[in-house]
């Protein structure tokens, strides 16, 4: 497997699609980095919020979750409760080529604040909005920017592509618009 350069990840995006709307720079002036960087993406989290309240005192049940323990908001920074997390989506629609896996990895500058971000890999021929996962680890609430980056997208190119993909399988959670909680 090989990680894919930034020459590969623009070229993807403009020809193909592969990301929309596609940040050819880093931009950092004032906001957390996102846009191209030398082997990979660093996308944004959107304006849309899922925040997780108990207020119910309901178990957490991936088989069978709740949409009920999660509070909608639409704002520019999002606050996650103590020892709590939501979830949102990036502002950038993705298009996995066939023979590409895509990994992510939390901002480090969240990192350094007790907030870490989940992403499962994007698999081959998958595509949608990415579902993020942001929980704040500390015993004090924790601010999220909307509109700046919130995690890195690294391309793995494979020796071929696969014998059964994402959209062949037709996984659950392909071409997802929103915010998407738990699938059986």
């Amino acid at each position: 497997m090989s990680i894919m350069p930034d020459s590969w990840i623009r070229q993807m995006s403009q020809e193909n699609g592969m990301i929309e709307p596609f940040v050819d720079d880093q931009m950092r002036d004032g906001v957390i980095s996102y846009g191209l960087s030398s082997y990979g993406y660093d996308a944004r989290v959107s304006p849309e919020f899922k925040i997780f309240t108990n207020v119910d005192s309901a178990t957490v049940d991936p088989k069978d979750f709740n949409a009920a323990s999660f509070v909608d908001r639409e704002v520019d920074v999002c606050i996650i409760p103590p020892n709590s997390f939501v979830l949102a989506r990036t502002v950038e629609y993705f298009r996995i080529p066939r023979d590409i896996l895509v990994i992510c990895l939390g901002k480090s500058t969240y990192a350094r604040c007790g907030i870490i971000v989940n992403v499962t890999p994007l698999e081959p021929e998958w595509e949608g909005y990415v579902t993020l996962e942001f929980s704040n680890t500390t015993p004090l609430p924790a601010r999220i920017y909307a509109n700046e980056g919130a995690c890195q997208f690294l391309f793995l190119k494979g020796e071929g592509p696969p014998d059964v993909s994402y959209a062949d399988k037709k996984g659950k959670y392909m071409r997802q618009q929103g915010i998407t909680i738990p699938k059986l």
